[in-house]
């Protein structure tokens, strides 16, 4: 489980260290190098909002860290570019689903580069 990653510091180094080289070796299926853009507004941010929720867990994930920071974080980017932009339930239900589809894709990508190229610690 989640827990008994988090609770191990030697593979939580692992796990950070291999996410950190799928990303940076470019190792993901995606377009570009999303991660290391700037975010220049809010719109551009609210395109990318799953590549800031990764990073930001990222950036938590450590020894010992309570798997309820990480969920806290991301609730965090949810409320702040998802629920709180949404002036209706229309405009909330495509927003969620438009984030929903990206992180899933998002996810998928990570899993895949890491199975194929850190299949040791990740598999």
């Amino acid at each position: 489980t989640m827990r008994t990653v988090l609770n191990s510091n030697s593979k939580v180094t692992v796990l950070r260290s291999d996410l950190h080289a799928v990303i940076d070796q470019g190792f993901l299926d995606v377009p570009g190098n999303l991660f290391q853009k700037k975010f220049r507004n809010r719109e551009e941010l609210q395109n990318d909002i799953e590549l800031k929720c990764l990073n930001d867990l990222m950036s938590l994930l450590a020894p010992s860290t309570d798997i309820r920071v990480l969920l806290n974080c991301v609730s965090s980017n949810l409320q702040a570019f998802v629920i709180q932009p949404s002036r209706s339930k229309e405009e909330f239900r495509k927003l969620a689903s438009d984030f929903q589809l990206r992180w899933n894709f998002l996810l998928s990508a990570v899993s895949k580069a890491m199975t194929l190229n850190y299949a040791d610690s990740f598999g």
